[in-house]
């Protein structure tokens, strides 16, 4: 799926960044980095020789499921309750999320003394609900609405809200790992990431192209789960009814206003697959990487599977492994 041509993307650029301030300045990725050093892991980047033939690709995977807590998600947790006034660490914070962004939130405020509340679907894996009350978060699991249920623990217990994706801080966060790409790899000609709410690749895609413009960054969602794409569509941030995947890293019901500006600035495509496409995708990557990612994570090598990425032969490509986070009974079960 085509989203935006390379030449109205370019045209669009430098008055996006200029005028509309859902942009996050690529300063703020820099500082970020700042921010975050020394409390993260300087995850790695590997080849695969095996995977790279089969997709005629020089193909590498970023090993962000090696991160602090499972997932990508700490750096942008690290940069937004770094900015937090003393008054508001006093208060606490609260969030939604399916698993991530509940440990990452979990984990950094208790490292900062902060109380944190997450709210989580009632279908979360209990393995991501026990590892966030391990890392000393409180969790509300509810069958309802996510974000009315969290709104309103926010104002019953006068808590700062924590964005798990569509803030400037979470974002410039995670575009830290924009950097390492390039430092890593500073010939790669394509980055592959999974999109969610969309805070990943907004970061990510960001940082890469203020560096590398030439550079395409490609998008993947599930089928039951496109609420970037639709909201590409439509032009403004689209709520979804009911989403369907396996991939609980990639389903959030609905894009934000940030990071649907940065998607619409910096990412050239998006690519839909299936539950089937990723499950095949997991089971190479445990075959031939020796890691176990999990299902968002492996959709970005079932995308550059796909054949829908347009790319030269032999082209240098980069996959985000966002994740590791899946319990033995689902992944028995997946794979």
């Amino acid at each position: 799926m085509k989203l935006i041509s390379p030449g109205l993307r370019e045209r669009n650029k430098n008055r996006v960044n200029i005028h509309n301030k859902k942009i996050v300045p690529y300063p703020e990725v820099l500082a970020a980095q700042k921010v975050i050093s020394g409390k993260v892991h300087r995850t790695p980047v590997v080849r695969s020789d095996y995977l790279g033939k089969l997709t005629h690709t020089k193909l590498y995977f970023k090993l962000e499921l090696f991160q602090k807590t499972g997932s990508f998600k700490p750096r942008g947790v690290l940069n937004k309750l770094h900015h937090l006034s003393s008054e508001d660490r006093k208060k606490g914070v609260v969030s939604i999320s399916a698993g991530n962004h509940a440990q990452a939130l979990a984990w950094v405020a208790t490292q900062l003394d902060i109380s944190s509340t997450i709210v989580m679907p009632a279908g979360s894996l209990l393995s991501k609900i026990e590892a966030t009350r391990s890392y000393g978060g409180e969790v509300i699991l509810t069958e309802d609405n996510l974000l009315e249920t969290c709104l309103a623990v926010q104002k019953e217990r006068d808590l700062i809200l924590i964005h798990p994706f569509d803030d400037p801080k979470i974002i410039a966060g995670q575009g830290t790992i924009g950097i390492e790409i390039l430092e890593d790899v500073p010939d790669v000609d394509v980055v592959i990431v999974g999109i969610g709410g969309g805070g990943l690749i907004s970061g990510i895609a960001m940082a890469l192209k203020e560096q590398k413009p030439e550079l395409k960054v490609i998008g993947v969602e599930p089928e039951g789960a496109s609420a970037m794409s639709q909201s590409l569509q439509h032009g403004e941030p689209v709520h979804l009814d009911r989403v369907d995947t396996i991939a609980d890293g990639l389903a959030a019901p609905f894009a934000g206003q940030y990071t649907l500006a940065h998607v619409q600035v910096y990412v050239d495509d998006i690519v839909i697959v299936s539950d089937l496409e990723i499950v095949e995708a997991m089971k190479l990557i445990l075959e031939r990487c020796k890691v176990t990612a999990e299902p968002a994570a492996a959709s970005t090598l079932a995308a550059l599977l796909s054949s829908n990425i347009s790319m030269t032969q032999g082209a240098t490509v980069l996959c985000v492994l966002s994740g590791g986070n899946i319990d033995q009974k689902s992944l028995k079960s997946l794979l």
